[in-house]
């Protein structure tokens, strides 16, 4: 819907207060940054620093650790099958490699252990593709060569992004991998913005020191993983694809390594025993949790399945006490709520402005920072532009974008988000954008090395499910990098590891069988099972169907 008039009197503000602002963006007089003690003060509130929203885990090799209550929820629950009822003694299907998650880190990890010789199966919970990794939109940060950037720099942002709480070595991975994978990208057909002489366009991201972000526009997810699934199928020979298929758990052998898992059909409500010689973990990470009632930016199908599957096995996690929210998600129109709005619109120059038409943090601070600020101006301050139905939401000035580099900017650079208001008869090159913010990432997950191995040998992880390269806070253009970088890493060496390390073993549940037992000794009674699988988006009858976190078996 169109702006109501409440709100198009509120933005006859905005544009009052816009020459001024255009002035100062054209004299470079940016507003100013806050020091490292004005950004810890900023952080209180944030989220993340909200004691009451977590409590400590029971069981598991995290016992203590306090992380969100809905994360939790799902760590102290029950399997979704009955280990002693599952035969394994027979595979339904059999590979070298077997990829749980069809997003980014799955698809690349695909690719690579296919042309290490590895026959592959991606068993995905919905269709390939549907991932996070479709729905980014800013960019992928890379050194690019030939710039006056280098991974040193890249290397310092992304560490002082993570409050330098990040893993080094996995951060070094990270930057030193990042020009490669951007020519690899290239190689495969990703259509990167480029200026005619064929240079590639790079612009500024929060808490960046050089302009690293490269980009498709605004649908940079979505060409990446156009072309990454495209190159995918033409493999088909090697690579075979089992869409609406998710895991529900991890399948070990008497070695106590990882040799498969079982798989359940969505379309049939068949239990698959799926048996290989390495499995990769890419299954995403838990936005549709909606951690703390936050509106969220993330697939249907984001609901940390990989965590539970992973530490139920004995993997620990690590920086799950953080998560991410994107200060600018949609608050209004409100069917469009929570859909991001990419920080490339801030790094092209939009002011994010108060209910007054003032600027009160500078727009490329790092995200945990911006967002602790968009909510203390309208919780705390009251300086929030309230919505019809009484959220509170900040203003995106993106009218300003066209004004500095000339008209028709917001439409070249920003066509999906143009498209998105259109519908809703918004023109985002004449008006800006109500924004809020609104869970965007898992910045922390299962513990891994920069070989993508973990504590279960056999078991490798890549992409959102991981924790560590990020440390407490991710920077913007550093997922879609992470995906690439240790989804080819994962792959690699799963198919060097299917070659040359797997043991062959009787099929064993027994880690379900011990997990239910520290479950009982913990006192921990509860109907909940985990992974969930799908959102409870239903009336309370509905969850106790199949796909929730309520229901144990099959329907048939």
């Amino acid at each position: 819907m169109p702006y109501p008039e409440e709100l198009k009197t509120l933005i006859k503000i905005v544009e009052k207060t816009r020459p001024e602002r255009v002035a100062r963006k054209r004299e470079g007089k940016e507003f100013p940054m806050l020091s490292l003690d004005e950004r810890a003060e900023m952080l209180k509130y944030h989220p993340d620093y909200s004691e009451e929203g977590r409590r400590e885990i029971k069981i598991g090799p995290n016992k203590g650790y306090r992380i969100a209550h809905e994360l939790v929820d799902l760590l102290e629950a029950r399997s979704r099958v009955d280990p002693d009822s599952v035969d394994l003694s027979q595979a339904h299907v059999e590979t070298d490699v077997l990829i749980i998650g069809g997003g980014g880190a799955g698809t690349a990890a695909a690719l690579i252990a296919q042309e290490q010789g590895a026959k592959v199966i991606i068993a995905t919970k919905l269709r390939h593709g549907d991932a996070n990794t479709m729905m980014a939109e800013g960019g992928i940060q890379a050194a690019s060569k030939g710039s006056k950037d280098s991974p040193y720099y890249h290397y310092l942002d992304a560490m002082g992004g993570g409050h330098f709480k990040n893993v080094p070595e996995l951060v070094y991975t990270l930057v030193t991998e990042a020009p490669d994978v951007l020519q690899w990208l290239e190689s495969l057909g990703v259509m990167f913005s480029k200026y005619p002489e064929g240079r590639l366009h790079s612009i500024h991201g929060a808490g960046t020191s050089r302009k690293r972000m490269h980009y498709c526009a605004d649908i940079t997810g979505a060409d990446i993983m156009r072309t990454i699934r495209d190159e995918a199928r033409n493999r088909s020979q090697d690579i075979k694809l089992m869409e609406f298929s998710p895991a529900v758990e991890l399948i070990l052998n008497k070695h106590g390594h990882c040799a498969g898992a079982l798989l359940y059909n969505l379309e049939t409500e068949e239990y698959l025993v799926a048996k290989a010689k390495a499995v990769i973990l890419a299954t995403g990470g838990c936005g549709r949790l909606h951690i703390q009632g936050y509106m969220t930016t993330n697939h249907y199908g984001a609901t940390a399945d990989g965590l539970i599957l992973g530490y139920r096995a004995g993997v620990k996690v690590s920086f799950l006490h953080t998560v991410q929210y994107h200060p600018t998600g949609i608050v209004f129109p409100e069917q469009a709520e929570g859909i991001l709005i990419t920080e490339k619109f801030r790094g092209a120059g939009a002011n994010v402005l108060n209910i007054d038409g003032e600027q009160f943090i500078n727009e490329r601070e790092p995200r945990d920072v911006e967002a602790g600020a968009f909510i203390k101006e309208c919780l705390v301050k009251g300086k929030g532009v309230p919505t019809p139905t009484g959220k509170l939401g900040i203003w995106l000035d993106s009218p300003m974008i066209d004004l500095l580099s000339g008209e028709g900017t917001v439409q070249r650079e920003f066509p999906g988000k143009s498209t998105l208001y259109k519908r809703f008869g918004i023109d985002i090159s004449k008006e800006p954008m109500l924004v809020y913010p609104t869970l965007h990432y898992q910045n922390g997950g299962l513990e891994n090395n920069p070989n993508c191995e973990t504590s279960v040998p056999g078991l490798f992880i890549a992409g959102e499910v991981t924790g560590g390269v990020h440390g407490e806070n991710r920077l913007m253009g550093n997922s879609l990098l992470d995906v690439m970088v240790f989804g080819r890493i994962a792959g690699k060496n799963a198919a060097l590891y299917a070659k040359e390390k797997a043991k062959e073993g009787k099929l064993t549940l027994d880690h379900v069988r011990t997990y239910h037992k520290e479950m009982e000794e913990a006192g921990i009674v509860t109907d909940r099972v985990a992974p969930m699988l799908l959102p409870d988006y239903t009336n309370p009858e509905v969850r106790k169907r199949q796909l929730t976190a309520h229901y144990v078996g099959t329907l048939r």
